[in-house]
């Protein structure tokens, strides 16, 4: 697969069909990406297990933290990398070791994390690959939501937005009809 771009429909899917998130590099810190990302994605309903060694025990936005992938419960159906490009590889080594236990179908790579043999080896084990991209943006970018902000969402549509049971504030994403 070329992971240079993306089709919306293949990231809207993976979005559409995961309900759990492990987040590989989880930070307790307001200020950084996987805390407001986290807290994007719970807010739209979806589980999210913070993973990070150092707070283990600990809570991040009322999650229980995790030392390591292998204690998250399962099922996870992402595997969330907010670690650098060369870190990536071990984690998605994890995830592949665990992908049966655990029942991980995505190996996800944030904003500015790319690693091509990280990829080959998730792939090669039957998971769908996403690099260099951030789920709470690419959600907020399909639901039409990025836009209240001025950004362009790069998706044309003269649809009204999908609204979930939550009202305006809680868009939701194509296909979830």
């Amino acid at each position: 697969m070329n992971h240079d771009t993306y089709s919306d429909d293949y990231i809207a899917g993976v979005l559409r069909e995961a309900r759990v998130f492990a987040f590989v590099g989880a930070s307790a810190n307001v200020s950084r990406p996987s805390y407001f990302a986290m807290k994007y994605l719970l807010a739209k309903g979806y589980v999210v297990h913070p993973i990070n060694p150092g707070l283990a025990g600990r809570k991040i936005l009322g999650q229980t933290v995790y030392g390591k992938l292998e204690d998250v419960p399962a099922p996870v159906d992402v595997v969330d990398v907010f670690r650098n490009s060369k870190a990536a590889l071990g984690i998605v080594e994890d995830a592949v070791r665990l992908k049966d236990q655990l029942g991980i179908k995505v190996a996800w790579m944030q904003l500015g994390v790319r690693n091509d043999d990280a990829a080959r080896m998730a792939e090669d084990a039957g998971l769908d690959v996403v690099m260099n991209r951030c789920p709470k943006i690419e959600y907020a970018r399909l639901s039409g939501e990025i836009g209240w902000a001025g950004v362009n969402s790069r998706v044309l549509t003269s649809r009204k937005p999908m609204l979930s049971g939550l009202g305006v504030q809680a868009r939701v994403l194509p296909g979830n009809g």
